[in-house]
């Protein structure tokens, strides 16, 4: 008899990281910041860079020089990426932390059976150690960044891949992310998508194209109860 307590056995979740399980705008732009005030160029506020976080490192860095008025050359962006990286690393979660209600809504995921992945286009390393500088690696079975797929979101490889690698069931799996990448992957794999209002997107959360949006992460669950009623409702037909 199959335990009712364990609903989600068979089900995926996986989420992006950056914006939508962790707030990490401050320590990635501190770490800019920290380049920039080398260099004598002005700081980016927090609040006006965050819509630069998510693309992964280098896009972050070449946009944030830019948009700061620095000069950039893209013959020493791998220079300037590896100063970036041996910053942030050594700062990457001192003031980066979990939104409200992520850790309870993981562990009551997990209860229900549901597997749980992370799939970012954060570099997998880097995921890896801020997620277990935060004490968070015990809630997922995989932790899955670009280097680890064949394509990154918003390609749905990466989804797929990602979920593959946790032993869940890519056509049995909902994305949470916070930006158009995460929307057009789930998209792309075929797997309904819900989107978080709070995290780094320069488009407008609401217009992103998800299935669902909420504003907290307490409201993740009850999402993701509804688009697998959806889902059974169309396989009882």
């Amino acid at each position: 008899m199959n335990d009712p307590a364990r609903d989600l056995e068979g089900w995926t979740v996986a989420f992006d990281l950056d914006g939508t399980l962790v707030e990490t705008a401050p320590d990635l732009i501190g770490t800019l910041n920290r380049m920039l005030a080398a260099r004598d160029i002005p700081l980016m506020p927090v609040a006006a860079a965050q819509h630069l976080v998510g693309h992964g490192a280098l896009a972050l860095l070449r946009h944030g020089f830019l948009e700061a008025g620095a000069p950039w050359d893209e013959a020493e962006a791998q220079t300037l990426l590896e100063e970036f990286l041996a910053d942030y690393i050594q700062n990457i979660a001192e003031f980066s932390r979990p939104y409200d209600g992520v850790i309870a809504t993981l562990e009551r995921l997990a209860a229900r059976g549901a597997i749980l992945c992370v799939a970012t286009n954060k570099r997998t390393d880097l995921s890896v150690a801020l997620i277990a500088a935060l004490d968070m690696t015990r809630h997922f079975a995989v932790i899955c960044g670009p280097d680890l797929v064949s394509a990154r979101k918003p390609d749905g490889a990466h989804i797929r891949e990602a979920v593959q690698m946790s032993g869940g069931d890519p056509a049995r799996t909902i994305m949470i992310g916070d930006g158009a990448p995460d929307v057009q992957a789930a998209r792309s794999a075929g797997v309904p998508s819900v989107v978080v209002s709070f995290g780094y997107t320069p488009i407008p959360a609401k217009d992103l194209g998800g299935d669902v949006l909420v504003d907290h992460f307490d409201q993740v669950e009850a999402a993701i109860n509804g688009l697998i009623g959806d889902a059974r409702g169309r396989q009882a037909i």
